[in-house]
């Protein structure tokens, strides 16, 4: 009988998975003065752990109370009431046979100054969105360009933000190298114009990330996986492209593969999407440069994009799909008829209406 490979367990590291869904990070602004997120936003987490995915990522969580907070709400981990309350939720996750991973973030500059607490914007260069933001209407302001200070300074808050993760007892940590955000404006041109070791060559622009994953993993028992998310768009200029050429994105990968991380998570428009106009996807180009786990995202949802996705990664996320739908895995398990949701249609998660 032929194996059914999403419903097959995976092992990476000392963890194994029972399956190859998971729920992707979704942010969702629901946290209040505490930086908690509404007990429903919680619940919702558990809810697809109970309904069978295998994997259940947090909201991004945003590394430090000065520079890090890029919109209303979002949720930090760096207190003990923070650290508590999501320690009951990675316990109910476990007790569904799920393992959960804490995302952690900085938005850069993608931040909206006025909710962060300093009422600042920093970025490895004084270089704004082209776009307005879309919360406020307004252009995005001209960031700061970090100091040496500055970078130390934000190492350290994935730093103590990893270390509230180990404590609420997750099972893994990603870092948000992502969506044009910070670390995401560090590895690209397109945001990082530096001239110092932290800008020009590929490898200078990487050494940021380097810096902060040497520094979360040396925070982190062995026995914690660690990953990180990369992208080759942004959520502000969605139509640039982040890196030059598939030769640029393969040097970033291979960068990555020499660190000791334990998964790469790669996020999609559309997963099937030919890039760099190689005729091959972003997860087939990532496998040409590294022998890591692969996460993928982007459209999947429903079993046949589960399946086509699946021959070139290790474990398949969706987000819109799990959030609408509560039996989403049991309708991949069974091959039944299900409709790729629109962006208008997840907009539900930023109210405070009861989902499915």
């Amino acid at each position: 009988m032929e194996t059914d490979i999403l419903f097959s367990p995976l092992t990476i590291k000392n963890h194994t998975f029972r399956n190859r869904l998971g729920v992707a990070p979704m942010t969702r602004m629901s946290g209040g003065l505490d930086c908690i997120p509404r007990a429903d936003v919680l619940d919702f987490l558990v809810s697809r752990a109970e309904r069978g995915a295998g994997l259940v990522y947090t909201e991004a969580i945003v590394t430090d109370y000065e520079s890090a907070q890029g919109y209303p709400g979002q949720a930090r981990l760096t207190t003990q009431p923070q650290i508590d309350a999501w320690f009951k939720v990675v316990q109910a996750i476990h007790d569904h046979g799920a393992k959960a991973i804490m995302q952690m973030f900085h938005c850069g500059r993608m931040a909206w100054p006025e909710v962060n607490p300093a009422h600042r914007a920093i970025a490895p260069s004084a270089v704004a969105p082209a776009q307005n933001n879309p919360l406020t209407g307004s252009p995005y302001p001209c960031p700061e360009e970090m100091s040496h200070f500055d970078i130390d300074h934000v190492i350290q808050g994935f730093v103590e933000t990893a270390r509230g993760a180990v404590a609420a007892g997750f099972d893994g940590i990603e870092i948000h190298g992502a969506h044009g955000y910070l670390i995401s404006q560090f590895l690209s041109s397109y945001s990082n114009k530096r001239h110092d070791e932290y800008g020009g060559s590929a490898e200078n622009r990487f050494s940021f990330a380097r810096e902060i994953i040497r520094a979360v993993r040396r925070v982190m028992p062995d026995d914690r996986l660690l990953l990180f998310r990369v992208s080759n768009w942004g959520i502000a200029d969605m139509q640039v492209s982040l890196f030059a050429s598939q030769q640029e994105w393969q040097t970033m990968i291979a960068l990555l593969d020499k660190e000791e991380l334990d998964a790469l998570s790669v996020s999609t428009y559309r997963f099937s999407d030919p890039a760099f106009d190689s005729g091959q996807n972003m997860a087939q180009l990532t496998r040409a440069a590294t022998s890591l786990p692969l996460l993928i995202c982007g459209q999947i949802h429903d079993r046949a994009t589960a399946d086509a996705a699946m021959k070139d990664a290790d474990i398949v996320l969706s987000g819109k799909s799990m959030l609408l739908n509560p039996d989403w895995v049991e309708g991949v398990r069974n091959g039944k008829v299900m409709p790729l949701y629109s962006s208008d249609e997840a907009n539900v998660a930023y109210t405070e209406e009861p989902l499915p």
